[in-house]
């Protein structure tokens, strides 16, 4: 589905049903480097089990036109403005890593918009190293190579996958070269750039009062579980839950457990 956004084309995916803003809606969005694939399985699942899917490409990221926001308050209140074009007056928001952030300022800006909260691969602050911050600037290839070594644990590796047939690792790769395919103006460390950045997450958490869920890889090092503490602490009522044989890429790696989580959290 496109919507106009800010003046700009932008691609949501529906998990293969047609939008009905009159369901329940649920938001998905993506991390640094991605796009709307990386929740294929969840949203489908949800788009036939009576949810309205609304799986957002960021600006300059998949099929969305325009230029990368350089900050998370801006991708939020673009966010926002989407909710709006789609006329859907409130949303259960579900954000990995980067998309946890801009659902969470989201949730700062507007609580009313959001039934609930689900945070996935998440972290306060959620700091980028000098080194990948300079990579993802001068050598992006480079900067997509550090990323998905250290975003998946062994088991993306192995015969044991989840996904039978299906190579974890090679799939993010790819993604990552395409996003710099088709959009060169250094999307990547835009990204980073956003997330080092982004200061206003304590404050946002300990406004949240919505239900909410922070699920987390016991194998993450690039948000590593114990790197969450400011935002539970900040949200004491919410759910805490981590995920075994999983790195930062949950979705991808443990995708069932994922979608267990996420459609009981929404559904209940």
């Amino acid at each position: 589905m496109l919507l106009n956004i800010q003046g700009h084309d932008t691609y949501c995916y529906t998990g293969g049903k047609p939008f009905n803003p009159v369901l329940p809606t649920a938001v998905f969005i993506h991390g640094a480097q991605c796009d709307h694939s990386v929740w294929i399985l969840q949203t489908r699942y949800f788009a036939h089990h009576g949810f309205g899917v609304l799986a957002v490409d960021l600006p300059g990221h998949g099929r969305s036109k325009g230029t990368a926001l350089t900050s998370i308050e801006a991708m939020a209140d673009w966010l926002l403005a989407l909710l709006d074009a789609a006329n859907v007056r409130q949303a259960t928001l579900i954000g990995h890593s980067m998309g946890s952030l801009i659902a969470l300022e989201a949730t700062f800006q507007a609580p009313e918009r959001v039934a609930a909260l689900a945070l996935i691969g998440t972290a306060y602050p959620m700091k980028v190293s000098d080194a990948l911050l300079d990579a993802a600037k001068n050598d992006e290839q480079k900067a997509i190579d550090m990323v998905n070594i250290w975003s998946h644990s062994s088991i993306a590796q192995k015969p044991s996958s989840p996904g039978p047939g299906f190579y974890v690792m090679g799939g993010s790769l790819r993604l990552k070269q395409r996003i710099s395919a088709i959009n060169p103006a250094q999307v990547f460390y835009k990204d980073f750039f956003a997330c080092n950045a982004y200061a206003n997450g304590e404050r946002a958490a300990q406004s949240v009062k919505c239900p909410t869920l922070f699920l987390l890889g016991k194998q993450d090092i690039m948000t590593p579980p114990k790197t969450t503490a400011i935002l539970t602490e900040a949200i004491p009522h919410g759910k805490v839950l981590k995920i075994d044989y999983s790195g930062h890429e949950l979705m991808a790696e443990q995708p069932d457990a994922v979608l267990d989580a996420l459609f009981s959290f929404a559904a209940r």
